[in-house]
């Protein structure tokens, strides 16, 4: 019972998942290109000058290349019944997609697709509307129903040759 409590009281209910600012750490953020297949797409992640997060690049199909990523490790988070993910993000009218996992090295990701406008949007959906993915192929499993979850992720993957850019202001859990 004891660790039972100790394990609980590790999960975080923090509703902000991520605000950028000047002062943002981009420590808990990986970049993840598909480099790791033998890809050369190029991403990276910068904090602008306003304080917003910058996620652009090159999205490259050679060497059966085409995507890149950024991920950010979160101290597990609790997921309460019914929650939505909000974020204030503005792209440049390209296709994007928010993952998250509910622990780590998980062997689904959950996913939502969305489309940027050029404009700065809040785009708000219940996590449990995201649906399970591993490597690009749909899982015939149930849409994220967890108690908790421990990463989240951008990513790009138009199956096309571009550069991109991506700001992001902040990531909510909402009830």
């Amino acid at each position: 019972m004891r660790a039972l409590f100790f394990s609980l009281m590790m999960v975080s209910n923090n509703p902000t998942l991520f605000d950028f600012s000047k002062e943002s750490s981009l420590r808990n953020w990986v970049i993840i290109n598909d480099g790791v297949m033998g890809g050369l797409s190029r991403g990276r992640l910068a904090l602008s000058p306003e304080g917003y997060g910058k996620f652009s690049g090159t999205v490259s199909l050679a060497n059966n290349g085409g995507f890149t990523s950024i991920r950010c490790n979160l101290a597990p988070t609790a997921v309460p019944q019914g929650a939505k993910i909000s974020m204030r993000i503005k792209g440049d009218g390209k296709a994007y997609q928010f993952r998250v996992r509910h622990k780590p090295m998980a062997y689904q990701s959950y996913i939502y697709d969305f489309t940027t406008t050029g404009e700065w949007q809040t785009i708000e959906f219940p996590i449990s509307e995201m649906y399970p993915e591993r490597h690009g192929r749909r899982l015939n499993m149930p849409n994220f129903n967890h108690e908790k979850m421990c990463e989240f992720t951008f990513l790009i993957a138009n199956k096309r040759n571009e550069e991109f850019e991506l700001f992001i202001d902040q990531v909510n859990l909402t009830n």
